[in-house]
């Protein structure tokens, strides 16, 4: 007589077939869809940008007026090309002072200064400022000792921040990043001595927020380390 929590002595139980085709259904979405997902937003954005430049070209210069077909895409050729001109125009000096009368003209007008201003300042901070990307993970304790959460360095703090904070020694400028979306989150002060950087990538970090920790980097072997302090 067996004991009910007894361990079963017999055979292994065979997976039937609708299970096995189950797990290879699943295997193959888990392939497929990250794939499809990027092919139909980038073919969206694509059409987008079409049907948002192509009404403004000439009926005669369009490809459809030659081979009777639209041709998806040729908006987005004609939107890189005008905009490189444009960035070509505005590096010269006549650029820029076009770019000096336009900006004027609009800092008489109250609602459309403040639509402009708003709108540039999201576009330097976007597009002009990418080499003040972050750089280094790192680790902090948040929000309390004892519970570590994932950040981005950016900078070391200074002006009034640095000089009216009470600390003796540096203070870091560190984004604290939220789950699963990324581009939310803190700023946060911290001293340095707080502040542990982390070797892997900005990537890697940030692909382990995102999945909720599910997703780790590659473990690296002692030996592969890139070596620090002149390789001591």
């Amino acid at each position: 007589m067996t004991a009910p929590f007894d361990e079963e002595t017999g055979p292994p139980r065979r997976v039937g077939i609708l299970a096995r085709l189950r797990a290879r259904f699943l295997t193959g979405l888990v392939v497929i869809l990250p794939v499809a997902l990027t092919i139909w937003l980038i073919w969206t954005m694509i059409g987008w940008v079409d049907g948002l430049v192509l009404p403004l070209i000439p009926y005669d210069l369009k490809p459809s007026h030659y081979i009777g077909i639209d041709v998806r895409g040729v908006g987005v050729i004609v939107f890189l090309i005008f905009t490189i001109l444009v960035g070509w125009v505005a590096k010269g000096l006549i650029g820029r002072t076009l770019i000096r009368f336009g900006e004027n003209l609009v800092a008489r007008m109250p609602v459309v200064r403040s639509i402009y201003s708003g709108v540039k300042q999201i576009s330097e901070t976007i597009f002009a400022q990418t080499e003040r990307s972050f750089e280094t993970a790192c680790l902090i304790q948040y929000p309390r000792k004892g519970i570590w959460a994932i950040g981005f360095i950016s900078t070391q703090a200074k002006g009034e921040i640095a000089g009216k904070a009470e600390t003796g020694g540096a203070l870091m400028s560190v984004f604290l990043p939220t789950t699963p979306n990324p581009t939310s989150g803190f700023l946060l002060f911290l001293p340095k001595e707080d502040v542990i950087e982390l070797e892997m990538t900005v990537e890697d970090a940030a692909k382990l927020v995102i999945s909720a920790g599910l997703v780790y980097p590659n473990q690296v072997k002692p030996e592969d380390r890139p070596k620090k302090n002149g390789g001591k």
